[in-house]
């Protein structure tokens, strides 16, 4: 039983156990009423059977008759009925489960934002989200619940025809044994490797996708949008593979679950002869009731083995949802402050992704210094959004310290923001009003401090000439406007946040040339005098900056003044191409 790893997984388990427990009345009573409806419908279809059978020959008294018709019709009316009733049980029992079970797992996520980045990438957040969460309601709905069904039809099945014959009692004892035991934990140790596979394929999708998306225009830029495309359809082919080498065993573990089925009926009907036949109830009337009895118990353990073959997949799922902080823990906040001059340190920074070898930053040391501006450099997966995401304490390093002021940044939690602001590649606006979409920056902001801002990133006219001016709807996404217009309205929020350190993350992507360079003189102009971070994959505007850094393979390649690195011959090569010279 150790190979089955459902089982290691639950012994430590704070997801699945606790809401077993704390609804088990429901859960029982659900459990209960799905006996209840096979046995109703093993009735059922037994009196139909012998019904049908005894009917096409004279019954030798009219109660032969009378007694399996009142039989068939209470079962065929408890059947539907208990069916009913179990349905409203247990699907009121799952959603009142489910929906605690996501209320702790959201807490759990915002308990501890920057461990949870440190620990996964967005590929896993989104695996998380999507999947995770429904595997758990699968584990209950689709393992669990039969599982216990089935356990419970076995032990009527085996003690009833025990009573009636002790050695009819073994052979069920083995046979039905072998279907709602030995094939499932077959199917989980034959076909678990590849299901954890599978679900690892998958995983990696998730983060290659999200990755490699987020970065598409590098792709695009450096001619290698085949490449790109050709590493999604490389994993694609290796799921399919497996995904058919699965279906194969399947179809053989599915065929060897209707022979013993079939023997079961072939069985049952020997014994039900030489038990109950004879001149006065010949065996053609305990064919019919014995093999059509046998039915409804098919259904309800011919999905045991595929149940559990995917509680392969719920472990690994299991042991994410454990990792994550514990949302019943109260742990204290720490409030956390610091003032001006504002400088961040980086000493010796390392970072691996979780569950990755390849390390991302390798020894990275850097001093930014209050009101410096500073470009970082770098071609795409060099690190430098990664970089990014250390610098403002969404993930924590591997190794190393990022501090704002001595103090880990990656601490501040929550009050980051009050020293850090962003505007990255595709700044959203929200479907809601200009006045609205600016506050978020400061709801208290009024009116003459929104024109004033809108003045300083060079939008005021435009906004006065909309019908309704700050009230005008920015339409989903910012649709409505530009993207220059909308990278001017991030910047007009930041403004208005008035946050010392500023980041900009690749924020002129996408943009023409000639409004590529009003938005980046309108930045360094309007946020002269905060410290300015400006993460960039070209040169323009490089010149205004205070200090350039490239970063290539995860260190820093070189590093400098723009005047300093122009007597580096490789800078000015870099240069001239970036300039099309």
């Amino acid at each position: 039983m150790n190979r089955i790893p459902i089982i290691k997984a639950l012994k430590h388990d704070r997801w699945v156990k606790p809401f077993l427990r704390h609804y088990k009345k429901t859960l029982i009573l659900a459990i209960l009423l799905g006996i209840l409806t096979f046995v109703c419908g093993s009735g059922l279809m037994f009196c139909a059977g012998y019904l049908i059978s005894k009917s096409a020959t004279q019954p030798e008294n009219i109660l032969l008759v009378y007694v399996p018709i009142v039989l068939t019709r209470a079962f065929g009316i408890a059947r539907p009925a208990i069916q009913y009733f179990e349905r409203i049980v247990s699907h009121n029992w799952v959603l009142r489960m489910t929906s605690k079970f996501r209320q702790k797992m959201y807490d759990s996520l915002e308990k501890d934002a920057a461990l949870f980045n440190s620990k996964y990438q967005l590929g896993d957040v989104l695996g998380l989200l999507s999947d995770d969460v429904s595997h758990i309601q699968n584990l209950y709905l689709r393992s669990i619940f039969p599982m216990f069904v089935a356990w419970g039809l076995y032990a009527i099945i085996v003690i009833s025809l025990g009573i009636l014959s002790p050695l009819m009692g073994l052979w069920m004892l083995i046979t039905f044994g072998l279907m709602i035991f030995a094939i499932p934990i077959w199917s989980i140790v034959v076909n678990g490797a590849r299901q954890d596979y599978e679900k690892a394929a998958q995983d990696k999708l998730y983060v290659d996708l999200t990755d490699n998306v987020m970065g598409v225009t590098d792709w695009m830029l450096s001619g290698r949008s085949q490449e790109f495309l050709q590493l999604h359809v490389n994993s694609r082919e290796k799921l399919l593979a497996i995904h058919q080498k699965m279906k194969k065993f399947e179809r053989m573990r599915n065929f060897l679950m209707q022979m013993i089925l079939l023997l079961i009926v072939v069985s049952l009907i020997i014994w039900g002869a030489a038990r109950f036949g004879g001149h006065q109830s010949p065996l053609t009337n305990w064919i019919a009731a014995f093999v059509l009895a046998a039915f409804p118990l098919n259904e309800a353990l011919a999905s045991l083995p595929s149940a559990a073959q995917e509680t392969n997949v719920y472990q690994k799922s299991l042991i994410r949802l454990n990792n994550l902080p514990n949302p019943d823990q109260k742990a204290p906040k720490k409030t956390l402050a610091t003032v001006a001059p504002y400088n961040l340190m980086l000493k010796d920074v390392h970072y691996t992704y979780p569950h990755t070898e390849k390390e991302i930053l390798r020894g990275i040391t850097l001093a930014i210094h209050s009101g410096e501006k500073i470009a970082i450099l770098g071609k795409s997966g060099a690190g430098k959004s990664t970089l990014a995401t250390l610098l403002r304490g969404d993930r924590k390093p591997t190794l190393g310290r990022i501090s704002l002021n001595d103090i880990d940044v990656a601490d501040f939690g929550d009050q980051m923001p009050k020293y850090f602001s962003v505007i990255n590649q595709k700044p959203y606006l929200f479907n809601t009003t200009i006045a609205n979409n600016l506050r978020l920056g400061n709801e208290n902001a009024t009116e003459k401090q929104l024109w004033d801002v809108l003045e300083r990133v060079g939008l005021k006219r435009t906004v006065e000439a909309l019908p309704e001016k700050l009230d005008t709807q920015v339409e989903e996404a910012g649709l409505r406007f530009s993207g220059g217009e909308r990278h001017r309205l991030a910047l007009a929020r930041v403004l208005l946040k008035n946050t010392p350190i500023v980041l900009l993350d690749e924020p002129t992507v996408g943009l023409d040339p000639i409004t590529e360079q009003a938005v980046i003189n309108t930045f360094i102009e309007q946020l002269g005098g905060k410290t300015l971070i400006w993460i960039t994959h070209h040169l323009q505007g490089i010149e205004k900056m205070d200090q350039v850094i490239f970063i290539e393979d995860g260190k820093i390649a070189m590093q400098g003044t723009p005047k300093q690195l122009w007597q580096n011959k490789r800078y000015r090569e870099l240069k001239k191409a970036d300039q099309g010279l």
